[in-house]
Formats: structure tokens, sequence, C-alpha cells
């Protein structure tokens, strides 16, 4: 599936994410910025790189800001950007 457009996801609140989706032409590209990095960072980029999959998206921008939150959290927001992202008229219940 093709990103199509600039989206956005969460907030910048305690406990929770932002993310951002942007299209892309040389495969996903994640950049993380996070207080808890060292010990979640790569748990963090595989929830994202899961619900890019389960999309079969293979080339976006991904830019993720945590602000401690849980992974069912940075799920939730990682499917809300790519849906707003790839303008899906319906919600694809598969990926959850």
């Amino acid at each position: 599936m093709e990103i199509k457009q600039h989206a956005l996801a969460g907030t910048l609140e305690s406990s929770d994410v932002q993310i951002m989706i942007a299209p892309a032409n040389n495969g996903i590209s994640i950049d993380l910025i996070s207080d808890v990095k060292k010990q979640f960072g790569k748990q963090i980029e595989a929830t994202v790189r899961q619900v890019l999959a389960a999309y079969a998206i293979e080339n976006a921008d991904v830019q993720v800001i945590d602000k401690g939150a849980l992974d069912l959290v940075i799920k939730a927001r990682a499917i809300a950007a790519v849906e707003r992202a790839i303008e899906a008229k319906d919600l694809n219940w598969e990926v959850l």
C-alpha cells in the first residue's frame, strides 16, 4: 500500500505518543525520539514496523515522539496515522 499524504496521530502529553507519517521512496525510515529509547526503543520501533507491515507499506518516513506510551497506545496511534496517510475510507479490522 502507498502513503498518499502526511498524517499525524497522538499528542505530546505524558503517557502518549505522537506518530507522523510521510510519503517516501527509499524504504521505511523511523526517527524515534524518546526519554526511554535505551530501554524500550527497539520495542517501540518493532511495534510501528509491525503495523506498517500489516498494511503492506514498503515506503514511509516515520517520526515517533514517545512520552512514555504503553505498547497498545503506540499500536493504536500507528494504526490511526496509517489509516489517515493512506486515506482509508473504512478501518481495516484485520490489523487489530
